[in-house]
């Protein structure tokens, strides 16, 4: 359809673009791209993405459709693009048109990090936003933690209230600028304020002051309840012991570890041994905390993660964070834009660099257990028994979004937690699904809104256990279904009865699908993976309702998302005093010592058993045999439990998972990895699925704890007999089924050297193995494996 205008071949294409492109500039690129090759034509928004009609010479249009995929703006993200040739126009300039109609598939952006330009202008005297703690542009800020409602634009977010001035006005709608159509814009004269508050609500000091006073007073031991993006973290200086040991018996957080923020790159390599990989996450858009290797003999606080090797660290993401770390004014100096008139000359010779905080302890704003508190009259009430002060501002919070939490494995992220920077991203189904909601499990609660080839997880919630986590619950699942325009007909839920989830599902006026627990985490990690035909799955994790009434937790698997059978398992045991065993790992090693040796097992010179006083031990041992409020269980998650009862790292736990994670990093401590596995059994059992016991095991850790053998060597030698024990079990499903390719998921594959070992292992078997990247292997993923089966099932 090219048309020859004098010498000159003219050609006009019409492009299609979806994905991520709404309000993070990507019009105001195209606008700047096609001006700057002399091109004619339009761009605008639609409800599917944007739309483009371009014109010019060949050689030019292939030049702007180059540059637009190289230089995309750090927010966007292109799912299609499709373009065609039309017919050529009369166009004399190239237009940012307004809105079209149509049919929507919304896309929000994640909340972003501060970007390189805005930061650069925060702390710039000269820039009319200098120091202004919520300065942002189309390339980063606030956007899901905001938006009210669709379509994303500025009446529609929690900012509306605040009506531009005219310099940001002019910005906003300059195409040009880098602020056009940032829908968060604001600044010193129009915007949101900071004010430093005591916990009873009186009011100490506004805006920069208000900063500068929260340093002193962090610098000074201080607690202090900081409001973000996503909610309030409770801050004190991460070097200071007895700031930090207030905060844990405050908290009720005994020895769960906190999050660390550090002034930037430099402070975390002086306290951590970080890798490109992670500092390149660290320093992304969606500044995640990342699980790094500590360094010895750094100032922090030993409280902040007791027991511990690895930290999990982030940098400042939001402007008010920096400012935090930054140079400051003296106090009582004038400052920019309504504080006092000083010229930038004037400011730049009385910054002056103090004694600045290197790191802060962040931890979330909630008692453990809660969720984060995210607006100002909640977090008052409920964290003024924690903070002595409080870092708030008048922009509300309209969804709660906590920190993301990475770890790297191989070179790639593997997500502990998904929430801030990722959520609310879609993972791409390998098969397009009816409008449905999966509520997913009990524990580390995320909810999953699919339709189509699309399916939108929701940030990390918390576990479901208490009315307000509930609560949080359900305004998670109306905002994200109002927000994408996604009405479910159909929810999938938990086996479990008797968790809030599946009630919460019952309750809703659709058709009801309930997946095994398993199931869905071998479903989930096929998904991300864009698998469609059977595999084999090892799922390891703690607890999962099984359909014969028993926990399932060591679970060898084959099928897809249409059904599954259970090829095998570890032996069942009893769990003593049911979730009582879950916090008391000692409990765990004792049902191990009954099953390796029976009642001898009371008799046998350790201190878990010296634990039980001597009238007890019968008691003890006839609730085993007689499955005394014991259910069984076949779950790996307790056999970490009980090695590490064992080895006498914790008898008692104050955090899920605490056992399995001094226990890896005891393991990863031992100076020569290569060494023989302990004997263990796998059992046939006819028909019914193999069971593997690990009772020999426990038999030789007995002996060599018996011989003196470093607890290191121990712990090291348990990860590889449970890698050893796993492939070899894996192998034998393989050769029976002809399948050949394996998934790795549940909770217990966050423990990176028993997944590394694993994966080697089968791999150098020849088998093609698959873990999580997209979405956490632990409970925060289940609800992803629940819409792919809920979504097949109804085909």
């Amino acid at each position: 359809m090219a048309e020859r205008r004098g010498k000159t071949l003219i050609r006009r294409r019409k492009h299609a673009i979806h994905g991520i492109v709404q309000g993070v500039g990507f019009r105001p690129l195209v606008y700047r791209l096609a001006c700057e090759r002399g091109l004619t034509g339009w761009v605008r928004n639609t409800p599917a993405g944007v739309e483009i009609e371009i014109q010019g010479t060949d050689i030019l249009l292939d030049s702007f459709e180059h540059e637009l995929l190289k230089r995309l703006p750090p927010l966007a993200q292109i799912t299609s693009h499709a373009h065609t040739d039309i017919p050529v126009g009369d166009d004399q300039f190239f237009m940012i048109l307004p809105s079209g109609t149509g049919v929507a598939e919304i896309r929000i952006a994640p909340d972003s990090a501060l970007c390189s330009d805005c930061l650069r202008e925060l702390l710039d005297p000269a820039d009319r936003r200098y120091r202004y703690p919520f300065i942002t542009c189309t390339n980063c800020g606030p956007r899901y933690s905001i938006i009210t409602d669709i379509p994303y634009d500025r009446p529609k977010t929690t900012i509306a209230a605040f009506p531009l001035c005219s310099d940001c006005l002019r910005e906003y709608q300059n195409p040009l600028d880098r602020r056009f159509h940032a829908q968060p814009i604001a600044c010193h004269t129009c915007g949101p304020q900071v004010s430093l508050v005591t916990s009873t609500g009186d009011r100490i000091a506004m805006h920069n002051e208000a900063v500068i006073q929260a340093v002193e007073l962090l610098k000074n031991g201080a607690i202090i309840a900081i409001k973000g993006i996503g909610g309030y973290h409770l801050a004190v200086d991460a070097g200071n012991h007895a700031a930090v040991a207030r905060l844990r018996q405050r908290k009720k957080r005994d020895e769960k570890p906190f999050a660390v923020m550090t002034a930037n790159l430099e402070s975390a390599h002086k306290l951590t041994h970080i890798n490109e990989i992670e500092e390149r996450l660290m320093s992304s858009a969606e500044a995640p905390i990342v699980i790094v290797k500590k360094r010895i003999g750094t100032p922090l606080s030993p409280l902040i993660a007791p027991n511990n090797d690895w930290l999990g660290l982030m940098l400042p993401y939001t402007p008010l964070h920096h400012l935090l770390f930054a140079p400051y004014p003296a106090l009582g100096h004038p400052l920019p834009s309504g504080e006092g008139e000083m010229s930038p000359l004037a400011l730049r010779e009385r910054d002056r660099v103090r004694d600045r905080l290197q790191a802060l302890v962040m931890t979330s704003g909630n008692i453990s257990d809660e969720p984060v508190a995210f607006e100002d009259s909640d977090a008052m009430q409920r964290l003024a028994g924690i903070a002595d002060y409080f870092l708030l501002h008048d922009r509300p919070i309209h969804i709660r979004c906590d920190d993301s939490v990475i770890r790297v494995f191989q070179g790639r992220p593997l997500f502990y937690r998904r929430a801030r920077g990722y959520a609310p991203r879609a993972v791409t189904l390998p098969f397009a699904v009816q409008p449905l909601l999966a509520a997913g499990a009990e524990l580390k609660s995320a909810v999953c809104l699919a339709e189509g080839n699309r399916a939108i997880l929701s940030q990390h919630i918390g576990d479901l256990q208490n009315q307000s986590t509930l609560d949080s619950f359900s305004h998670t699942v109306k905002h994200l279904s109002r927000l994408f325009a996604i009405e479910p007909g159909l929810v999938a839920c938990d086996l479990h009865p008797d968790y809030l989830s599946s009630r919460f599902a019952e309750e809703m006026a659709v058709p009801l699908v309930r997946v095994q627990h398993h199931h869905a985490h071998l479903a989930s990690c096929m998904a991300e993976n864009g698998l469609d035909d059977d595999v084999i799955g090892i799922i390891f994790d703690g607890t999962g309702y099984g359909p014969d009434g028993t926990i399932w937790g060591g679970e060898f698997l084959v099928g897809g998302y249409g059904d599954y059978r259970r090829a095998g398992h570890l032996r069942p045991l009893q769990l003593p005093g049911g979730d009582a065993a879950i916090r008391e790992p000692w409990r765990m090693a004792m049902a191990y010592l009954y099953q390796a040796f029976g009642e001898a097992a009371f008799a046998i010179d350790h201190p878990v058993v010296e634990i039980l006083p001597e009238n007890e031990r019968m008691l003890f041992a006839k609730m085993l045999k007689r499955g005394i409020n014991s259910p069984l269980t076949s779950s790996c998650g307790r056999l970490f439990d009980a090695v590490a009862a064992l080895l006498n790292l914790r008898h008692i736990v104050s955090y899920d998972g605490q056992g399995a994670i001094e226990l890896e990093g005891l393991a990863e401590t031992v100076e020569n990895p290569k060494m023989e596995s302990y004997q263990y059994e796998i059992v046939p059992n006819g028909v019914k699925p193999f069971q593997l016991d690990f009772s020999p095991m426990i038999v030789g850790i007995l002996s060599d704890i018996t011989e003196g053998i470093k607890s290191s060597v121990i712990a090291h030698r348990f990860h590889r007999t449970v890698s050893s024990a796993a492939t070899e079990a894996c192998l034998l499903i393989a050769d029976s089924t002809g399948l050949e390719r394996v998934i790795l998921s549940g909770g217990v594959f966050q423990n990176r050297l028993l997944t590394e070992m694993v994966y080697t292992a089968l791999s150098d078997k020849g088998m093609a193995v698959f873990n999580h990247r997209l979405v956490p292997p632990n409970d925060g993923g289940i609800a992803l494996g629940q819409a792919a089966i809920a979504g097949r099932r109804k085909d």
